[in-house]
């Protein structure tokens, strides 16, 4: 007899349990906010991307989203980002630091991975506006190509 009152009591609960999660909206997941991110270490941008298309959030950009902050567009889903009328992408060639010159060098075989992870667009758009290593030589200064954001999204 008390088995099947303990039993009746944990259905009862969990139907109510239900019920309630069934009309009781849960939390969205927060969106992440991108209002002036100069980028940085290309692998930690990865991993923050990665993370934020596991979770499902949302990310706007609200401002200028350089270097390697631009990666999210390869790896959180279109239908995941929303730019405003304020959103600034910028690309230049990828790079690494060099200890004994203490200044930032080009890496073609680092511009070629990056550019793997970006859409066909952005790829498209990146190759007819520069921001890539030239066919000559070092590029100076890593030149930045940047364009408004609802120009390519």
């Amino acid at each position: 007899m008390k088995f099947r009152l303990a039993l009746v009591g944990a259905l009862a609960s969990a139907v109510v349990g239900f019920a309630l999660s069934a009309t009781v909206p849960s939390p969205a997941a927060a969106d992440m906010r991108i209002a002036g991110d100069p980028g940085g270490e290309v692998a930690s941008y990865v991993r923050k991307f990665e993370a934020v298309r596991a979770s499902g959030e949302r990310v706007i950009i609200d401002g200028p989203c350089l270097s390697a902050c631009t990666l999210l567009l390869g790896i959180v889903p279109r239908d995941h980002i929303c730019v405003t009328h304020q959103a600034v992408l910028g690309f230049h060639a990828a790079s690494y630091y060099d200890d004994a010159s203490r200044s930032l060098v080009p890496t073609r075989e680092g511009s070629r991975l990056v550019m793997q992870v970006y859409p066909p667009a952005i790829r498209s758009w990146i190759v007819r506006h520069g921001a890539r290593p030239r066919a000559g030589g070092d590029v100076p200064g890593l030149p930045l190509a940047a364009v408004r954001a609802a120009q390519l999204l």
